[in-house]
């Protein structure tokens, strides 16, 4: 187990790494919803995600965002080995929703040359300077859901998303806009927060707020599961694909301190028609549930936090294609007898 401290304790397992925030304060919104326009439903809020990753960012000058790193650092150095393992140096590299550049500063000249970093929130696009990075780094700013806005069709060798598209409202659209904009060959790697991300936290307000108040309201995310990766990847015409899970626990002193975290990371409650406060003492019987329910011996508490890994190429005519079925020359009965 790795042990960090910041004044107060977090423990981070190597088996999975995580975070933490405040009353999950939300931060209200003045973007425009057409209720009569045609498209996805609308899950989250856009424009309010981008005010609280900018706020998050200019907390302290950056000072408060750099303490929380280390639950997309975690990710990122795990997502990086998965693009070591394709042997190919790249001349550029997309970092799709890259925040400072967590999965970018990893990067160096014996994988690509380049990396464009894109990002909805200014203030964390720049947040860190050019010299923090060994590769050529440009930097645009542009929401997530709309890549192909900023990056022309069939132009990337290599598109990575470290932990971003879990707040994109069509999250199959996204993929087939990553799609489009891969060169054929080209590959997408992500990491994106799981289903069961949080689930501490989500079970305790959900029942802290039956018995206080007779009802729930929506305060962490929906999020996807590896089997709905899967298949959005196929549906979205991707290729070779590979799916796995991991997860990534921290230890608390407390659920304050998670909340704290968690709104410094940028990822406070952004769904449409949420709550914009809780009332104390629901909160106050939440963290009393959460204790109760996930406290450990050490009288710290859990959060843990489910990653989604996937890989997929965009189609080409010089990639393996599988045998005609009925086409093999030998058994796998007579294999395996000898």
């Amino acid at each position: 187990m790795l042990g960090l401290t910041r004044g107060r304790l977090a423990h981070i397992s190597l088996a999975s790494p995580l975070a933490r925030t405040r009353a999950l304060a939300s931060v209200s919104s003045s973007s425009p919803i057409n209720p009569t326009s045609v498209g996805p439903f609308q899950v989250f809020d856009r424009h309010a995600k981008q005010m609280q990753k900018d706020r998050s960012a200019a907390r302290e000058g950056g000072a408060r965002s750099r303490t929380v790193d280390y639950v997309r650092d975690e990710v990122a150095d795990r997502l990086i080995e998965r693009m070591q393992d394709i042997k190919r140096k790249f001349n550029t590299i997309l970092d799709l929703g890259s925040g400072p550049g967590h999965f970018s500063k990893l990067l160096d000249s014996e994988i690509t040359q380049k990396v464009v970093m894109v990002d909805s929130s200014e203030n964390l696009l720049t947040r860190d300077a050019d010299d923090e990075f060994d590769v050529q780094v440009e930097r645009i700013q542009a929401d997530e859901e709309n890549l192909l806005q900023v990056i022309p069709q069939n132009s990337q060798e290599a598109i990575v998303s470290c932990l971003s598209l879990h707040w994109v409202n069509d999250l199959p659209g996204a993929l087939v806009q990553i799609k489009e904009a891969l060169q054929p060959d080209g590959v997408f790697l992500g990491a994106l927060f799981g289903g069961d991300t949080l689930f501490e936290l989500r079970t305790s307000l959900q029942l802290a707020e039956v018995e206080r108040e007779g009802g729930i309201s929506p305060h962490i995310s929906p999020m996807t599961d590896s089997r709905d990766m899967s298949n959005l990847l196929g549906r979205a015409g991707f290729t070779l694909l590979t799916v796995d899970v991991d997860e990534v626990k921290v230890a608390y002193p407390s659920m304050w301190e998670l909340l704290e975290d968690l709104q410094d990371m940028g990822e406070s409650n952004a769904i449409l028609n949420r709550r914009h406060f809780i009332h104390r003492d629901t909160l106050a019987a939440a963290g009393a549930i959460y204790k109760e329910l996930h406290g450990q011996e050490d009288g710290t508490i859990p959060a843990t936090f489910q990653v989604i890994y996937v890989i997929g190429w965009k189609p080409a005519p010089t990639q393996p294609q599988p045998l005609e079925r009925g086409s093999a020359e030998n058994r796998l009965k007579d294999a395996l007898e000898h």
